[in-house]
């Protein structure tokens, strides 16, 4: 996986996503479009760093945080502000759809 997006299970994701903007990939790793939607997160991160967080939540791994978000299909990315939902995109989505989200979270 990414050194620079971070796999988070059930114990610590309530603490990852309780302050600030979270943009949340669930996945699974037998999942293609999910592999698909990695290398176009790894392109967004940099322009985020220090300002929103991405992480990923294996959905085989932590199957309540899928669950709690009500996650249908894989990829689900949810974008959290302070821990609260503020957006959900289901399928590959482009980096310049994540960004706009991102950066409006963050207004």
């Amino acid at each position: 996986m990414s050194d620079l997006i971070p796999i988070v299970g059930s114990n610590d994701f309530d603490a990852t996503t309780q302050s600030g903007v979270v943009l949340v990939d669930f996945f699974a790793t037998w999942c293609r479009p999910c592999r698909m939607q990695l290398p176009i997160l790894e392109q967004i991160a940099p322009d985020f760093e220090g300002r929103a967080r991405i992480i990923k939540v294996d959905t085989d791994q932590a199957q309540d945080v899928a669950v709690k978000f009500d996650v249908q299909s894989i990829p689900t990315l949810v974008l959290l502000k302070n821990g609260s939902k503020v957006a959900q995109f289901v399928g590959l989505q482009q980096a310049e759809t994540l960004k706009a989200a991102l950066e409006k979270a963050l207004a």
